[in-house]
């Protein structure tokens, strides 16, 4: 006989969800993964296929950062009162746009300019997405839904980092390196943008009040602390998330081609690590299980530059990936349980845009720290910022008071 606690238990957390909910979670499959390959493979392209100095291919994605964090709070306004729906829609046409331009543009004029158009794109599904899935879900299946949206967006993309390898194939039919490179950029910009006609299907529902004014004044407190906590993340993250690679070559003298498939196995380790996060936030709430979930995190990430081997801290990092991931669904949730329906929008935005700059900002510094060889000093840096984050989040939502987890009439 099966316990409560067994896998029965883990998939009955995901029935129940309302179709509309489902519908979004369906339609970020294909965005995601587009994200998965153009985030793959753009550091490659841009170079080796458009010609771009390294310089230049930097600046270029440099500029998608950018555009994100300098846009997502004006286009969260935009969301919450003229709509979240046209948001979303908006977001997948600049997506699929932006990866046939990269594929077009002939000048770095060109290529800017679509980085922009990209940047626009990701700020336009950060301050939609969520807001339409929390509108949608409901308070009782919010976080069933948000680890089901982030558990098939990882899998997206990594299948979207893995159809790279389809160029072999399109080699092999004649086309020249370049040439393979470029269609299939289009055939993945032309496989997204057929999912927009499905996107304006998609129902938004009216909290019956529009926000008037530049911040999210009812919510203003609720993401101003979650902001502190979503920034002090962030800067510890970015010491070294994007630098595996670099560092495990740095430490042990591995070459990417064997990091890389590692690395890569990170994604898969993520979605598993959502897909249980639901019956997790149901033992021990959403905080509590959140606090947890990265507190043992933080256990494993100290002691990554200890391993004697490659395999030793290779194996600490996907245990590490797979505790802290646990609670991104439920971080999600939390931020958008609290804030005002008519606020998520912005708030969405905001919080895009903190995490994204100070990310950018310390990966920088973390580069720095692994070249000068002090391996080290990432993750202990990092271990500081996590413990003063964590501690941080609980102490200022250990009392937050969420829809689903208040006690039952006649309870």
């Amino acid at each position: 006989m099966e316990s409560p606690g067994g896998l029965r238990g883990l998939f009955r957390e995901y029935s129940g969800i309302p179709r509309e909910a489902k519908q979004l979670v369906y339609l970020s499959i294909v965005p995601s993964f587009a994200i998965g390959f153009i985030y793959t493979d753009l550091s490659y392209f841009l170079p080796n296929i458009q010609g771009l100095s390294p310089t230049l291919a930097g600046v270029t994605i440099t500029v998608m950062g950018a555009t994100l964090v300098a846009e997502s709070i004006p286009l969260g306004m935009v969301a919450d009162r003229y709509g979240r729906k046209k948001m979303l829609v908006i977001g997948n046409l600049c997506a699929s746009l932006s990866l046939i331009g990269f594929a077009l543009a002939k000048s770095f004029g060109l290529i800017l300019l679509v980085a922009v158009i990209e940047g626009t794109g990701e700020a336009s599904f950060a301050v939609s997405v969520s807001a339409l899935i929390a509108d949608r879900a409901g308070d009782e299946k919010r976080t069933a839904t948000f680890a089901l949206l982030t558990f098939l967006g990882w899998i997206a993309g990594a299948l979207g980092g893995f159809v790279i390898s389809s160029l072999f194939l399109l080699e092999g039919l004649g086309l020249a390196v370049a040439q393979a490179h470029v269609l299939l950029y289009i055939v993945v910009g032309l496989l997204n943008l057929s999912v927009t006609p499905l996107m304006l299907r998609v129902k938004e529902s009216r909290t019956g009040s529009v926000r008037k004014g530049i911040l999210p004044k009812k919510s203003a407190r609720v993401v101003m602390k979650y902001g502190v906590y979503s920034l002090i993340i962030a800067v510890g993250a970015g010491l070294f998330v994007p630098l595996m690679a670099f560092w495990f070559s740095a430490a042990y003298g591995v070459s990417d081609a064997i990091s890389g498939p590692v690395l890569g196995v990170t994604n898969l380790v993520t979605a598993c690590a959502v897909f249980m996060s639901p019956r997790l936030a149901k033992r021990a709430g959403l905080v509590g299980a959140t606090v947890v979930t990265q507190a043992a995190s933080t256990l494993f990430m100290v002691v990554i530059p200890l391993s004697p081997s490659f395999g030793v801290a290779a194996s600490f990092y996907l245990v590490r990936v797979f505790l802290m991931n646990l609670s991104n669904p439920l971080t999600q949730s939390l931020i958008m349980g609290l804030v005002e329906p008519e606020e998520r929008g912005m708030a969405s935005g905001i919080t895009a845009a903190i995490w994204r700059l100070p990310n950018a900002l310390s990966t920088t510094a973390g580069y720095a720290m692994i070249d000068d060889g002090y391996l080290g000093l990432p993750f202990y840096a990092a271990t500081v910022l996590y413990v003063i984050g964590i501690s941080l989040y609980w102490v200022m939502f250990k009392d937050a008071k969420l829809p689903e987890e208040a006690p039952k009439q006649g309870s």
